[in-house]
């Protein structure tokens, strides 16, 4: 498949979806009084995974990127909202879950926890062949991830490998399922940062030969740029912005992702020009046991308006750099108020 047949390919085959992905964990009852409580870890995600792409989720710890992994990965039950499989909803049980493992696979942040410590990597590949009834081989695994050659890796156990090693052993462990999407939960953080390039380039190239829909979950937006074909930008257990990775981090729309931008290391600003970007937010973020209302980002943005606080945005289309559609959930851009802005601005 070449480069343009699987471009025109993804953008209508959809592998895996969202919509109105919600997840509230119910606070036991002992710890308050009068009503029960629940903590708005995911709040109405819309997404969808394609065919021969990486999708990024970008934000801070405790944003929900992880959650909404987990409940992709139907390891979690969603409160409400659905999960479609190729437009299908799934109710992944019993068989039915084994099933829909085969094609959605999930690689988890820590290679040496996902791994059990007392068995080799043989055992690890040939018992998810088995379970899968998949006809490769383990040595034929080891050989897609780039650990060659294999037969000096099957006999070690999992503490004789290094990081970026293990997490390789981890995703060939994945592909064993033969998987259509992979959910890769921060997959480079717990690396050294001198093998994180070599994974992701492994990611990368699986996506090229194996057409797979990819979502890269992560903390760090230059990876997502380098990487990903689509930035999500999650806040508060909610998506705030989304749209090309380019239009995303080159030319941030919400105040918030201007703000994580802005927080990056970059070696080529100065210490003391903080008073050089455009927003300074402060504060901490909010109670997802009692989340703001309106807005959940407008306790911190420089830019929050009255409406901020009552009215939750929708999505609004942000002017196209190029890079396919891009949009935020802010104010900033709904037509109202850019006609206010304009008319201030005139004499």
């Amino acid at each position: 498949m070449t480069a343009s047949t699987r471009s025109t390919a993804a953008t209508t085959d959809v592998v895996l979806a969202a919509v109105g992905l919600t997840k509230h964990f119910p606070v036991r009852r002992r710890l308050f009084v009068g009503g029960r409580r629940a903590v708005h870890a995911v709040e109405s995600v819309d997404l969808a995974l394609r065919r021969g792409r990486v999708t990024a989720m970008v934000g801070e710890s405790g944003s929900g990127k992880s959650t909404v992994a987990r409940l992709l990965a139907q390891l979690v039950r969603q409160t409400s909202g659905d999960v479609l499989l190729h437009g299908s909803p799934v109710r992944a049980t019993g068989r039915r879950f084994r099933a829909y493992c085969r094609r959605v696979q999930m690689v988890f942040q820590d290679p040496f926890a996902s791994l059990n410590p007392v068995h080799t990597v043989r055992y690890h590949l040939t018992r998810a062949l088995r379970i899968h009834g998949s006809p490769m081989t383990a040595e034929e695994l080891l050989t897609q991830v780039s650990l060659t050659p294999p037969e000096r890796f099957l006999p070690k156990f999992p503490h004789e490998l290094s990081g970026g090693q293990r997490q390789r052993v981890a995703i060939a462990r994945a592909l064993a399922a033969g998987p259509e999407a992979l959910l890769a939960d921060e997959p480079v953080s717990m690396l050294d940062v001198s093998i994180r390039l070599g994974v992701l380039n492994l990611l990368r190239d699986l996506r090229d030969r194996l057409d797979l829909a990819i979502l890269y979950i992560t903390h760090d937006i230059a990876s997502a740029r380098y990487f990903a074909d689509e930035v999500l930008v999650m806040y508060a257990g909610q998506v705030v912005e989304g749209g090309g990775g380019e239009a995303v981090t080159q030319h941030a729309a919400h105040p918030y992702t201007r703000l994580l931008i802005a927080s990056a290391p970059d070696p080529d600003r100065i210490t003391g020009e903080a008073s050089e970007v455009e927003d300074v937010g402060g504060g901490e973020p909010p109670s997802l046991i009692d989340p703001p209302s309106g807005c959940r980002f407008h306790p911190r943005c420089p830019h929050a308006m009255a409406r901020c606080a009552v009215e939750a945005p929708p999505r609004l289309a942000v002017e196209s750099n190029g890079d396919g559609p891009h949009w935020a959930a802010c104010w900033l851009y709904d037509a109202r108020t850019v006609a206010e802005q304009a008319a201030e601005v005139s004499p």
